[in-house]
């Protein structure tokens, strides 16, 4: 897709939402204006009304994509949100809960009986209903279970028993398989007895009778060979290849790094169990992403905005404790300098400029670690290297930008002393964010944490109290 094609969607899709929106507030509007009403007639012109806007809001929502409806419900209160779930027919409730975020899917699941779960549940795949089971009721899992063959219990089942963040717990059961001892004449025309492919099919597995991986048939490949030639001879036998224990976010990183859109998953033995497809990757991508920005600001989960005001409350109040503390050691470390901020009032309008610039420098050093963190880049043989170049970058922008500042304070305050003191305590500080934004992310790794679990918050903690330290020490020293 395009630029343009995308930005061309994206605004179609902000307009539906506009539009949902207004039906709604329409429909609010003609239910207030009728209460007030008296007559004969009150009770079937509210109704009329009533129905004659739901008839539309619902006419929209048909002609949305599942993934579209899920970004309305997304960005609607929960009363209006509600009120727009109850309008979407019963056989796509599957398709939207998967589409939604965690915390909406909630608000929606608890909206609706066992019967409606039960229902959507059953037009779900294998791997799909082992991503909603654990946000469901016990009893309905257990229901739903029941009424599954076999296999796809045994499926279910399977994708259950590995941690999220496990490539099994992401892997498809839906995959064409094929022999290697038979034409591509022959697969052509298995394929037109299916009549329908599973998504993302670029490539077909090719096994043995006992379910051995050999290889993979691109797609391509089988339409532009000789249909007379063997699977064998126009395969590849070396595809990348997954196994279910494997990190989810190193098979992520394959993906992105091979162009892969779907992947083959096999067990010790090499047994075909499953495949990954691009899609997937792509969600799991977009939700280490969006976790790593919450956990950068001190967020323990996923907030609904709409969410309510206790529920975010318990999601944010640890980290700003832990931020009202940091502002009160920052705060004693001014007080120590009391006497010399009366003595020197310049001190006071200088000083939050070293704590800033190094907040600022800090928070690039971390986000910058913690990316290549995310891209396996960082490692004890280069660890050395990486905090020499840090420091250096850190060194050579507090000389620059301290003498900045430094010439200025001279121009404002006349003192030639004040303004190496400032370029001397931004440098300093800078040294210190440096420091402290590749050792944080580092640390919480080793202690088995999210590197950027509250590292902004961390990260500032240090440069604001390092900073002050450092420029109110230096000029108590060099300027009193």
């Amino acid at each position: 897709m395009t630029e343009n094609e995308a930005k061309k969607t994206q605004e179609s899709l902000q307009d539906r939402l506009a539009q949902v929106v207004e039906l709604l507030q329409r429909q609010r509007v003609v239910e207030d204006l009728t209460h007030r009403q008296e007559g004969h007639h009150h009770d079937l012109v509210e109704n009329l009304v009533h129905r004659q806007n739901l008839v539309e809001l619902q006419r929209k929502l048909d002609d949305l994509h599942s993934a579209d409806v899920a970004y309305i419900l997304e960005a609607l209160p929960l009363d209006d949100r509600l009120t727009v779930w109850q309008l979407v027919k019963a056989e796509r409730d599957g398709d939207i809960l998967l589409e939604v975020s965690d915390s909406v899917r909630e608000t929606l699941i608890a909206d609706m009986d066992d019967h409606e779960l039960l229902a959507a549940a059953k037009e779900m795949d294998a791997d799909e209903l082992a991503d909603l089971a654990p946000e469901l009721p016990r009893d309905v899992v257990h229901e739903l279970m029941e009424t599954l063959d076999a296999q796809q219990r045994e499926r279910v089942r399977s994708a259950l028993s590995y941690d999220e963040e496990q490539v099994g717990a992401l892997m498809d059961f839906e995959m064409v398989t094929i022999r290697e001892d038979v034409s591509l004449e022959v697969v052509l025309r298995y394929l037109r007895r299916l009549k329908e492919l599973p998504g993302h099919t670029d490539k077909l597995f090719v096994v043995d009778y006992d379910g051995i991986l050999k290889g993979v048939l691109p797609i391509k490949r089988l339409l532009v060979n000789d249909p007379e030639k063997k699977v064998a001879e126009v395969m590849a036998d070396d595809p990348v290849v997954f196994q279910p224990e494997e990190d989810a976010y190193d098979a992520a990183q394959a993906f992105e790094r091979y162009d892969l859109v779907s992947a083959p998953v096999v067990d010790k033995n090499g047994r075909l169990i499953g495949r990954l497809t691009i899609d997937e990757m792509v969600d799991l991508i977009r939700e280490e992403s969006e976790t790593e920005v919450l956990n950068m600001a001190g967020l323990r989960e996923e907030e609904d905005i709409f969410a309510s005001v206790w529920r975010s409350l318990r999601n944010r109040w640890a980290w700003l404790a832990i931020n009202l503390i940091t502002a009160f050691v920052a705060s004693r470390v001014i007080g120590l300098f009391e006497g010399s901020i009366e003595k020197l009032v310049a001190l006071a309008a200088l000083m939050p400029i070293v704590a800033g610039i190094g907040g600022n420098s800090g928070n690039q050093t971390i986000t910058m670690i913690v990316r290549a963190m995310a891209l396996d880049q960082v490692s004890p043989g280069n660890t050395s290297r990486l905090m020499r170049k840090e420091l250096a970058v850190a060194l050579i922008n507090g000389l620059v930008w301290g003498g900045v500042i430094g010439v200025v304070a001279y121009l404002l305050y006349g003192s030639w002393s004040l303004g190496v003191v400032m370029t001397a305590a931004m440098t300093l500080n800078l040294l210190l964010a440096a420091l402290m934004g590749v050792l944080i992310p580092m640390t919480l790794a080793r202690l088995g944490r999210d590197p950027a679990m509250g590292a902004s918050v961390m990260i500032t903690a240090m440069t604001d109290s390092g900073g002050f330290f450092i420029f109110l020490g230096l000029a108590t020293i060099f300027l009193l």
